[in-house]
């Protein structure tokens, strides 16, 4: 292959990469979570990926242990009870609950684990929604929010798991495409 050659294969790479970096970094979003008194208590972030989207949670100031987080139907959230969040994200009717035959909703997710210290750390790959416009995107008409409830989720119990109070939460919004 002639160098010219060469040069037109990395440039058409090159373009290609930068073309799917632009795109991929337009499909995130994130989330300031607060607690119920209204204080910031951490963040969220949201990356599509070719399966699903990663969830990643940072959060301190809460009661150490195990607790339920969820994607809830309406990007609202006012304290102290959060019940403006709505139920969970559900667009295909399922029943709550990653163990449930009859399940899950796809805003249902694994428990978070809270250090003694108050902190915790949280990735999670959510394979039932998406940040795309599409039936399970988080951006529908109402938004969507994360919630972390006061105990860990039972994982089977209709409609919420047995996760107790609503704790903290966040609503998710796109986040800016990031410039390179």
């Amino acid at each position: 292959m002639s160098k010219s050659a060469h040069l037109i294969v990395f440039s058409g790479m090159v373009c290609l990469l930068l073309h799917t970096s632009s795109a991929y970094a337009q499909h995130q979003a994130r989330a300031e979570i607060k607690n119920a008194a209204g204080n910031s208590i951490g963040s969220a972030t949201f990356r599509a990926s070719k399966e699903g989207v990663v969830i990643t949670v940072n959060v301190k100031e809460l009661p150490p242990g195990l607790h339920a987080v969820h994607l809830h139907a309406v990007g609202k959230c006012e304290g102290p009870a959060f019940t403006s969040a709505g139920p969970h994200v559900n667009p295909l009717n399922k029943h709550h609950g990653l163990k449930n035959p009859d399940g899950p909703h796809a805003g249902d997710l694994p428990d978070i684990y809270v250090q003694k210290n108050g902190v915790g750390h949280y990735e999670v790959l959510a394979d039932s929604v998406t940040l795309d416009a599409a039936a399970t995107s988080l951006f529908d008409t109402d938004g969507t929010a994360l919630i972390i409830h006061a105990t860990a989720d039972d994982d089977i119990t209709d409609p919420a798991g047995n996760a107790g109070d609503r704790i903290a939460c966040g609503v998710i919004t796109k986040a800016a495409a990031s410039k390179k």
